[in-house]
């Protein structure tokens, strides 16, 4: 069988010198651009120099500046001497990332790393008969052959993980519309890996549903997904809007399209598929026996007795007759959400497999000359992005607005913001964080069960429109920063609007004093008991997290000591209920468990920053040394700290002998809020990043950072930038920059 590694089997790319990123109030797409194109729209960093100095090919150079380069102007980046001092690292460090700055102000990058969202997105667009550009086609099938599991060509649930069903079976299908031939040899392998782990008879239901519309697989081998659950009064617990917002946002077309039972036409090419994706005939398949045939390599969150039984007696429902037109209304009420979920957030929705899921309701109830139809293909190329391995579908449309008030505050508190080079860079955050701020409710927001977004920050632009209480809160510590800290006082935001963020979260805490992500804890976790998806974890409701609790915590806080006179008492109620839901939430070991990045070294890091913000410090708080003895048994041989993705499944630390800049970062950053004494930690920290940084002032990229639903990482490459430069920053703030020996 052959190799990933051997060189006789070329996979094709496009002129990567020709893709260019264009920006606009924090929308980022890419496009391919014509020679003569290509040549007026000016490109970026291309100097060969550069390319061997900093050990990237030219091709890599290109499309890992392209990801946020100033459109339209030339930067050039120096070469720098080794750094002597954490500051001037952080300095050094910060010249190379200002590169990656947008003309809008904020700082682009890709949002990738699972592996089922394309399959949604050229299902979708086969389906409904989208063109797929042909640059778009060679480079998803780069990224697709780059991202293969060296050993058995399978794909898994995400970029890191084992080859599943899942993964494998979905991506196959993407390669085969898009033109790969059933017997290239990087097929025959992932085929074979795919009969292995049960074929696509054990697909998990997501992956029953995307196979079903392609008229692959059969609806009856899938569990029921009424749409009349929707009719149901929101009284009931089982109501979907008690769901946390991701899901019900899947499960409302998906419900569409289960109730319509809509699938393409059979044709010799789905034919070929019916052959190739299953370990035997079509046609003797038992699709009753299929519904809850699920791999073990897939499989992380078993069907529990109570979702057996409500499966069960949706199937016998599902044999009823009609009764009233029910069906009819409930799939009228769907489509009816679905319009308002596509308007109030411009056409984007809220992510990419609902995003997909819209296109194909709306091919099917308007039809593809519709204004609707035309409106959400305008969307598609929102979630698209080009990397120097092929072409991904970002997690969402971007994470701009929190990467950008993370890297404001970082910039600042690590004392660069006021250097006189920084000016323009800090004064053009700012005028991003403004234009992000979401001026608006959503139209009829309790009918669509949203939570009001008036004032808000979201995770990604002001279009997509949904309120997340980490993201308003890092976006309002941001400006804050950027309005206050810095000598020369730029003010873009008023105090009326800083007030409206502040009232959104005051609106938003749940009765544990904790906060949740997009809005407060709707439905009883007993929901989960009914989890359908069998891939992700803790997804049917919202959570109070500590990442958001602290970010929400840290926000009020640095607002009630700017404005003392807005909400003091409502706020410093809040603040105190947060604090103790900090408290309440730590760990018997000491740590705080991370849903959002990995894992442990992440959480403890703002758990820490938070209790410091109360006066909390190593010295008067058992909370916060039993938190600074967690980190410092995970500190490596080497002085960092590495956490893998594991700890993020297993709910235990999982370590990597390979120590990783940003979490160490994380622990460092940390252990400095909460003033720990022995200051040879901190350098030990402080040394091992120092010695990953690269002549060119940048950090290598290394293992993926962020998660969600407990089982899927996904990329936040920023994160080797802001939290390294915030934590060289800071040391040399506290321990007045001393000489760094090697």
């Amino acid at each position: 069988m052959l190799s990933y590694s051997e060189k006789d089997i070329s996979i094709e790319a496009t002129d990567l010198s020709r893709w260019r990123l264009k920006i606009d109030h924090g929308r980022q797409t890419w496009h391919y651009l014509e020679i003569e194109e290509a040549k007026n729209w000016p490109q970026s960093i291309i100097e060969k120099y550069w390319a061997k100095q900093s050990g990237r090919t030219l091709i890599e150079i290109l499309i890992m500046v392209e990801h946020g380069i100033l459109i339209g102007y030339r930067r050039e980046s120096k070469k720098f001497d080794k750094p002597k001092t954490a500051l001037e690292s952080a300095r050094k460090g910060f010249e190379f990332f200002k590169l990656l700055q947008t003309e809008d102000g904020h700082w682009a990058g890709e949002y990738g790393g699972p592996m089922f969202l394309l399959p949604g997105l050229i299902i979708s667009m086969y389906i409904t008969h989208i063109t797929i550009p042909d640059s778009w086609r060679i480079e998803i099938i780069r990224y697709l052959f780059n991202k293969a599991n060296p050993v058995d060509g399978g794909w898994g649930i995400h970029v890191e993980g084992h080859s599943t069903v899942f993964g494998t079976a979905l991506n196959y299908v993407v390669l085969r519309i898009l033109g790969i031939e059933a017997d290239h040899p990087y097929m025959v392998k992932a085929r074979a890996t795919l009969h292995k782990l049960g074929s696509a008879i054990a697909i998990p239901s997501w992956g029953k549903f995307w196979l079903s519309c392609l008229n692959a697989y059969n609806w009856e081998g899938m569990n029921p997904v009424p749409p009349e659950l929707w009719l149901l009064p929101y009284a009931i617990p089982v109501h979907p809007g008690r769901f946390w917002v991701h899901t019900r946002a899947v499960y409302l077309p998906m419900g569409y399209m289960y109730g319509r039972r809509l699938s393409i036409d059979v044709n010799p090419f789905i034919e070929s598929l019916r052959q190739e994706l299953y370990d035997q005939p079509y046609d003797t398949i038992d699709w009753a026996r299929a519904r809850n045939n699920v791999s073990e390599a897939d499989l992380y969150l078993p069907q529990t007795k109570a979702l057996k039984f409500l499966n069960l007696g949706m199937t016998v429902y599902e044999k009823l007759p009609n009764f009233f037109g029910l069906r009819q209304i409930s799939l009228d009420e769907c489509y009816k959400l679905m319009q308002y979920e596509d308007k109030n957030t411009d056409y984007l929705d809220i992510a990419p497999v609902n995003k997909v899921m819209h296109i194909l309701c709306t091919y099917y109830e308007e039809g593809p000359n519709s204004e609707a139809f035309k409106l959400a293909k305008e969307r598609l190329i929102d979630y698209m992005w080009m990397s120097s391995e092929g072409m991904m579908m970002n997690g969402t449309n971007g994470s701009q607005l929190w990467d950008t008030a993370l890297a404001a505050q970082a910039i600042i508190d690590a004392g660069l913001g006021n250097n006189v080079e920084n000016h323009d860079s800090m004064l053009k955050a700012l005028e991003f964080l403004d234009d992000a701020q979401i001026k608006r409710n959503p139209t009829d927001m309790e009918y669509c069960y949203r939570h009001p977004s008036k004032g808000a920050w979201g995770f990604s632009t002001r279009d997509q429109g949904y309120t997340v209480a980490d993201c308003t809160a890092e976006g309002l510590k941001a400006v804050l920063y950027l309005q206050n800290k810095l000598n020369f006082k730029p003010t873009l935001v008023s105090k009326e609007r800083l007030c409206q963020a502040v009232d959104i979260l005051l609106t938003m805490q749940n009765d544990d004093g904790g906060f949740a992500s997009y809005e407060k804890i709707r439905g009883s976790e007993f929901l989960e008991w009914i989890n359908p998806s069998e891939v992700f974890g803790k997804i049917m409701i919202e959570y109070s997290y500590p990442e958001c609790t602290t970010a929400v915590l840290t926000g009020l806080s640095l607002f009630k000591k700017y404005y003392p006179d807005y909400r003091v008492d409502e706020i410093e109620k809040v603040c105190q209920k947060a604090a103790k839901f900090v408290h309440t939430s730590q760990k018997e070991d000491g740590s705080w468990y991370g849903s959002w990045a990995i894992c442990f070294t992440y959480a403890s890091m703002f758990a820490l920053e938070s209790l410091a913000y109360l006066g909390e410090t190593y010295e008067n708080s058992e909370s916060v040394r039993k938190g600074c003895e967690f980190l410092i048994s995970k500190q490596n041989d080497d002085g960092g700290w590495g956490e893998s993705y594991k700890s993020c499944e297993t709910g235990v630390y999982s370590g990597l002998d390979q120590s990783q800049v940003v979490n160490t970062a994380y622990a460092l950053l940390g252990l400095m809020s909460a003033k720990y004494p022995d200051e040879k930690v901190l350098r030990r920290g402080i040394e091992l990043i120092m010695s990953r940084q690269l002549s060119t002032g940048e950090w290598k990229q290394e293992a993926i950072e962020g998660v969600f639903n407990k089982n899927v990482a996904i990329s936040y490459p920023n994160y080797k930038f802001v939290f390294t430069i915030w934590a060289l920053g800071k040391y040399a703030k506290i321990h007045n920059n001393p000489t760094i020996q090697f």
